[in-house]
Parts: C-alpha cells; sequence; structure tokens
C-alpha cells in the first residue's frame, strides 16, 4: 500500500465525515505502518501523522477536531464543516 499525502487525507477526511469509524482508521494506520510504503518526498510529515492515527484510539492520546485539522493543514488541505438539519 503506497501511502501519499492524498491518501492520507482522504482517510481523514472520511473519518470526520462519519463514514469511518475511528476504530477502523487506527487499525488502518497500523497496517500502514507495518506494510505501507510512505511516499519519499513526504516521509517524515506522512509517517509522523500515521504513527499519531495509530494510537488514536488510546485514552491519552485521542483525536480532537484541533488534532484532525492541523493533520489536515500539514498536508496541504483546509477543512470545512457544513451541517444539516435533522429530520424530527
Amino acid at each position: 500500500m503506497n501511502i501519499t499525502r492524498d491518501v492520507l487525507a482522504d482517510r481523514l477526511k472520511l473519518y470526520l465525515n462519519g463514514q469511518l469509524s475511528l476504530e477502523s482508521l487506527v487499525s488502518w494506520a497500523e497496517d500502514a505502518m507495518m506494510e505501507g510504503e510512505f511516499e519519499d518526498r513526504d516521509l517524515p510529515l506522512i509517517r509522523d501523522i500515521v504513527a499519531k492515527l495509530g494510537v488514536s484510539d488510546v485514552a491519552a492520546f485521542g483525536l480532537t477536531w484541533e488534532d484532525a485539522r492541523s493533520m489536515l493543514e500539514a498536508l496541504g488541505y483546509r477543512p470545512k464543516l457544513s451541517f444539516e438539519l435533522l429530520e424530527r
């Protein structure tokens, strides 16, 4: 699995949009650390973010909105929020 900025940003977007559970994100990150090939150009950045995601299910670390926003910005993305009214 080749891990690039875009692949990593897509995983974060899926998680933030509720399409990927924290458990699945952490599992993906753990697999990526063991078996993934990181893009050489951005190796330190990608490796550090994947490592942080891999421990996000541990209470002492967690994954806050600020963490995810900071990661996406480091990858070259600006996250935007949108809200939808729930049916009552």
